[in-house]
């Protein structure tokens, strides 16, 4: 019985990391279409930036959805097996994704605008 709600919430998990991804995708339309009047470079690099964090956030809830539907079935070695090679590919896909969007890679430090620069000297004429 358990398992049949565990199961349920699994789906629910999985519908809910598809709408994320879904309407991701069109607030990223809008959010850019309402900054902007018209399509520039800056207009499109907003969309990608916005697209790609909304599929992000969507795999990651997926990979949470394929592991409790995993966990509540009796699995297999087969089945646990299917659910690693699911879980190495979307985080492969999420790592990429964030390199792509922010540049660098996650455990890399943020750098920094620009260094600090050196007081100016003031002159006492």
């Amino acid at each position: 019985m358990l398992a049949h709600y565990i199961d349920l919430i699994a789906k629910i998990v999985e519908m809910i990391g598809v709408l994320i991804m879904f309407f991701g995708l069109f607030f990223a339309f809008y959010k850019a279409f309402r900054d902007t009047r018209g399509f520039t470079h800056d207009t499109y690099v907003e969309i990608r930036q916005t697209v790609g964090k909304s599929i992000l956030l969507g795999l990651e809830v997926l990979i949470a959805a394929d592991i409790m539907a995993t966990v509540v079935t009796e699995p297999t070695l087969r089945d646990v097996l299917i659910l690693g090679f699911i879980v190495l590919i979307r985080t492969f896909l999420s790592l990429s994704l964030q390199v792509e969007l922010e540049g660098r890679l996650p455990w890399q430090k943020k750098s920094e605008a620009s260094p600090p620069q050196a007081p100016v000297p003031i002159n006492k004429d």
